[in-house]
């Protein structure tokens, strides 16, 4: 089986490590400086430039680019064609949109790290993580079936399969949203001066807030109806806190916080079902 990787950052460059170490041998192909250095840590074996000759592509780039690269490659017949992108919708309408002869599969690993690059990507890195796998009346059972036992081979835990819509709404809560909290959070002026002063809670909170804006912004917009839907629904939430604190309300408050210890329980309930 020939794989190429395009892009090689944290999660392209750790598909590459991960394939490597599962024992394939893997192509990849990035900016020069970017193919070197995989080359160099021998996170691949050969710099990929025809498409065509793969039997297994992945996309690891941010969703306008990996719609070009896909538009504009011309692939082999019947090859598996993969996406890593962080919204899906947009993806799956974009390869549907004219005929290919390749078969598509959208696919994103639930893993990363607050730092990008290919510098900081790890054979590790998806070891015991899920992997979001979208589906269509034109998924191709075959190719899906490869897909999982190569996600297998490299570490993944978990494959979930769903549709793009399904996905692009919960990614919204799930990531998109936490991101939004984290970067808006580290605005207040009281965050100044806080070394000695911070426990968990506030590494917690901090801990996705450097977003690179250029890649975010895109997947926000990609992605506008779910992740505008969370937010309204966060800042109703948040406007019923607002409001039991002026108001002095110690027993609506106290209701609201219960309301969410109850329903943190029941979440935690349901990852253990999972």
């Amino acid at each position: 089986m020939k794989i190429m990787i395009a892009g090689l950052g944290l999660i392209g460059g750790s598909m590459a490590k991960s394939l490597k170490r599962a024992g394939y041998a893997v192509a990849g192909s990035d900016r020069p400086s970017v193919e070197e250095a995989a080359l160099k840590a021998g996170a691949i074996d050969a710099i990929a430039r025809d498409t065509a000759a793969y039997d297994v592509v992945f996309v690891a780039l941010p969703p306008d680019a990996a719609m070009q690269f896909i538009g504009a490659s011309a692939f082999r017949e019947g090859a598996i064609v993969a996406d890593i992108c962080g919204v899906k919708g947009v993806l799956e309408k974009f390869v549907y949109s004219a005929p290919r002869v390749f078969r598509y599969v959208g696919c994103h690993p639930m893993a990363g790290k607050e730092v990008s690059g290919f510098e900081n990507s790890d054979a590790s890195l998806f070891d015991g993580a899920s992997m979001i796998v979208t589906l269509c009346e034109k998924t191709d059972p075959a190719a899906l079936s490869q897909l999982k036992e190569l996600f297998g081979q490299m570490g993944f835990g978990l494959v979930r399969e769903c549709t793009a819509a399904y996905h692009d709404e919960k990614i919204a809560y799930t990531s998109q949203l936490a991101h939004i909290v984290s970067n808006a959070y580290v605005k207040s002026g009281t965050a100044n001066g806080f070394p000695g002063f911070t426990g968990g809670s506030f590494q917690d909170m901090t801990r996705i807030a450097g977003v690179d804006e250029e890649v975010w912004t895109r997947l926000y917009m990609l992605n506008l109806p779910a992740v505008t839907a969370e937010l309204e629904t966060l800042i109703g939430h948040l406007s019923e806190y607002l409001a039991a604190l002026q108001g002095g309300d110690e027993q609506a408050l106290k209701e609201l916080l219960r309301q969410g210890r109850l329903r943190k329980a029941e979440l935690d309930r349901e990852k253990k079902i999972l």
